[in-house]
């Protein structure tokens, strides 16, 4: 088969490998595609810690196709199964998974991509969130994450107030029920707005979904007293400094809403999978950019520097 290897920083070729041969527990997937997620762009740097020539396909973690053959002792599942799989090889035309890391997709999404991982982690950070009917909620940084979650509080009776850089996303962000939106060009011109819209109460929930230093620091900004902070972005670039001061006098709870429990991974993706199946959700905006796995370096540096219009890149074999 086919797969990427990451030679070096900022280089990676296409290899002919061996097929995986799936273990007993485990199943093989024919891949469709896979999404491309913004935790790879460290390792596509090339930091200290990371080791080049990478496995075949390594990074890979958003895929989705069809199951081609069976490991011993599996049972629900079967070859031409179509199915989202939580795997770790998936830049690739194949990848094994654990059984109990897949889930089938309904006829209803047939033909459609489905990048279980990123999905199952925009609803798993929904449910950290603990959004009521009738709370304020402001959500800082509008991408791939912030626009479901725009979606999934707007639907649960919440007022999302939209915090992006780019007119492109906070456009997005109205379409997906953002009662506001706000350019995120000034702190305190941000902080005040906030302020107007909520009778200076401020907001119940704010979701930072930047993974950058001042998004964060805004985020803590406009929390009300008594609130929740929860951090969805993936900060990856070193440590950060949060104002502990003004967090213990608001009282507010921070919730780093990432899960590491496979099994919370998994009930996201299975909720994601009726969301989507039902209509209730339609991600299909999202996926803005689309690139073969030969332009895997192209998908990486376009993650990395977000072109205009740009939300989320899926790689198909």
């Amino acid at each position: 088969m086919r797969a990427a290897v990451l030679e070096g920083p900022g280089r990676v070729s296409v290899r002919e490998v061996a097929r995986p041969v799936p273990a007993p527990g485990q199943v093989r997937v024919k891949l469709e595609g896979c999404g491309v997620c913004a935790s790879n762009l460290t390792p596509w740097e090339g930091p200290e810690w990371m080791h080049f020539p990478t496995e075949p396909g390594a990074l890979g973690h958003e895929g989705w196709g069809v199951v081609d053959a069976v490991g011993d002792g599996v049972e629900g599942l079967a070859a031409g199964d179509r199915v989202a799989a939580l795997s770790y090889r998936s830049y690739g035309e194949y990848d094994v998974a654990e059984a109990a890391a897949v889930v089938k997709l309904p006829e209803a999404l047939a033909g459609q991509p489905f990048p279980g991982e990123p999905l199952g982690c925009a609803f798993n950070i929904f449910r950290r969130a603990d959004v009521r009917p009738g709370q304020d909620v402001a959500i800082v940084g509008i991408g791939f994450l912030g626009a479901i979650l725009t979606r999934l509080a707007t639907d649960a009776g919440a007022r999302v107030i939209a915090i992006s850089r780019r007119s492109f996303s906070l456009d997005l962000a109205r379409r997906f029920g953002a009662a506001e939106t706000i350019p995120m060009d000034d702190h305190r011109a941000i902080i005040e707005r906030v302020k107007d819209l909520t009778g200076g109460r401020l907001c119940a929930r704010v979701i930072e979904a930047a993974g950058k230093q001042w998004p964060l620091d805004l985020a803590g900004e406009l929390v009300a007293e008594g609130g929740k902070l929860v951090v969805a972005g993936y900060h990856q670039d070193g440590p950060r400094q949060v104002n502990m001061q003004m967090w213990n006098w608001k009282g507010i709870d921070v919730v780093n809403a990432h899960e590491r429990d496979p099994a919370v991974a998994m009930r996201g993706i299975r909720e994601a999978v009726e969301a989507v199946a039902s209509g209730r959700l339609d991600p299909s905006p999202l996926y803005t950019h689309r690139y073969t796995l030969d332009r895997l370096g192209e998908a990486l540096d376009a993650t990395r520097d977000r072109p205009d219009g740009f939300l989320k890149a899926l790689v198909t074999p």
